[in-house]
């Protein structure tokens, strides 16, 4: 630069013809202005002289055939770039080194680029896709199965069970019950609705029943004390000419001694031991 500045601010020297730099309001001759205020290049340690372009990153300068790749050495100037523990590099090198991989197609995901992660992963967003549709997922609620994702609608048309009580999908839990699902909320006893799940249950004619309504409805009535004889836990019990009898109910009418096991006589609904039979 030439100017009207007469002298140089700091040799005195005159700038009559000569190139300066400004600073300020004060003119410098070039030769002072690079001793005093020329920043030194981050590559080459050399001063970046004013005759030459200085590229400044967070406070570090570098001449400008300087400022390249630390790994490919390819010119940054005007390109894109990254740093990591204040190393330069381009973003090919920088991918390559420590960007993420698309866990679909194994590519890197370029610095800049939207990425989506999912259960520790990451994917580019135009792979992370619905497996079925191939529609984007983007933030959408989204089902895995044997590590594909699908959106809800195409999971649930593909493998969700339909309830066979309410016919609704079943997303999650759901018991089975004569080879069909059911939502847990869905089976329930066949006579008061209290839910089965979890629940020791009686099925009759392909119904369930909760115990309580089981023994009130259907369980048999012993021919003795008249009370239901549990259909539970392998309960034993008699049966003759259709009447049926808890084990310790069947015992003579007359005497009360236990019959089971021992042979025994019958008049009218009486049941009676051998001994007291015949004495009548």
């Amino acid at each position: 630069m030439t100017s009207s500045h007469t002298d140089c601010h700091f040799c005195l020297q005159s700038l009559r013809g000569r190139k300066y730099a400004l600073r300020g309001e004060n003119a410098y001759c070039v030769p002072c202005y690079d001793s005093l205020y020329a920043n030194p290049c981050q590559e080459c340690k050399l001063p970046i002289e004013c005759s030459s372009k200085d590229l400044a990153y967070k406070g570090r300068h570098w001449h400008e055939g300087c400022f390249r790749c630390a790994k490919c050495s390819r010119s940054l100037v005007e390109k894109p770039f990254a740093a990591k523990d204040e190393v330069l590099l381009c973003t090919e090198c920088y991918s390559d080194e420590y960007s993420s991989k698309c866990f679909h197609c194994q590519k890197t995901i370029m610095p800049g680029s939207r990425k989506m992660e999912f259960q520790g992963s990451s994917w580019h967003e135009s792979c992370f896709v619905c497996q079925y549709c191939q529609q984007p997922l983007g933030t959408k609620p989204l089902i895995t199965k044997d590590n594909e994702n699908y959106c809800v609608p195409c999971f649930e048309k593909q493998f969700a069970h339909h309830c066979y009580a309410c016919k609704k999908v079943i997303t999650s839990g759901g018991v089975a019950y004569h080879d069909q699902p059911w939502h847990k909320e869905c089976f329930v006893c066949a006579v008061c609705n209290t839910q089965l799940s979890g629940q020791r249950f009686i099925s009759k004619d392909e119904y369930p029943y909760c115990i309580d309504c089981f023994s009130k409805f259907h369980a048999k009535k012993c021919a003795a004390c008249k009370k239901p004889i549990a259909a539970l836990g392998g309960a034993k019990y008699i049966s003759f000419e259709e009447r049926q009898w808890h084990g310790e109910c069947f015992s003579c009418t007359k005497c009360s001694v236990s019959l089971v096991g021992q042979e025994f006589l019958t008049r009218q609904d009486d049941i009676l031991c051998h001994k007291c039979g015949s004495a009548s």
